[in-house]
C-alpha cells in the first residue's frame, strides 16, 4: 500500500497542503478524512475546496451531513460529515446515487459511520494534532490513489 506522511506546522501549511492536493487530484477522487474531533479535517477540506475555486461560504456539513459545491471547471465537489449518522442505512436519504455521477471530488469526514454505503476511497487521509501543528498520513486505497500519491512532492 502506498503511503505518505506530512507535518503541517500551522494553518498556512494546512491551506498549502489542501491546495497541493486539489491541484493533483484525479477526476472523481473519493477521499476519506479521518481523525479525532479537532484534528483539522474541516479546515483541510475548506482549503481544498477554496483551491478548486469554490467562492462564498464553505459551510461545515456537521448538521446537514452533505454540502455540495459547483466547481468553476464544471461538475461539483461534495463534502460529507457523517459524525451524526446513527446507521449507514441513513445514507440512502442523502442522494448519493445522483452525486456519484456528478462529483469530481468526494471529501468524507467520519467515513466509518457510512461503512458499506460509500464508494471505496482512492485516498485515506488521517489527521492528528502534533504539538502546535498537525500530522497528516495518506494511504492509497485504489490504483488511482497510488498514482496520485506517487505524484505528490515528498
Amino acid at each position: 500500500m502506498s503511503k505518505h506522511e506530512r507535518f503541517l506546522a500551522d494553518p498556512a501549511a494546512t491551506d498549502a497542503f489542501g491546495a497541493e492536493l486539489a491541484a493533483s487530484q484525479p477526476e472523481g477522487a473519493v477521499v476519506f478524512l479521518e481523525g479525532p474531533l479537532g484534528a483539522g479535517k474541516s479546515s483541510l477540506a475548506r482549503a481544498w475546496l477554496r483551491a478548486l475555486g469554490v467562492q462564498g461560504a464553505i459551510k461545515s456539513p456537521t448538521y446537514t451531513l452533505v454540502e455540495r459545491y459547483p466547481l468553476p471547471a464544471g461538475g461539483e465537489a461534495a463534502h460529507l460529515d457523517l459524525y451524526r449518522l446513527a446507521d449507514a442505512g441513513e445514507l440512502d436519504f442523502l442522494g448519493l446515487d445522483e452525486l456519484a455521477g456528478q462529483a469530481r471530488l468526494w471529501l468524507v469526514e467520519w467515513p466509518d459511520r457510512g461503512a458499506g454505503g460509500l464508494p471505496p476511497p482512492d485516498l485515506c487521509l488521517r489527521l492528528a494534532v502534533d504539538g502546535n501543528g498537525r500530522r497528516a498520513w495518506l494511504a492509497a486505497g485504489s490504483e488511482k490513489g497510488r498514482a496520485w500519491l506517487a505524484g505528490l512532492r515528498q
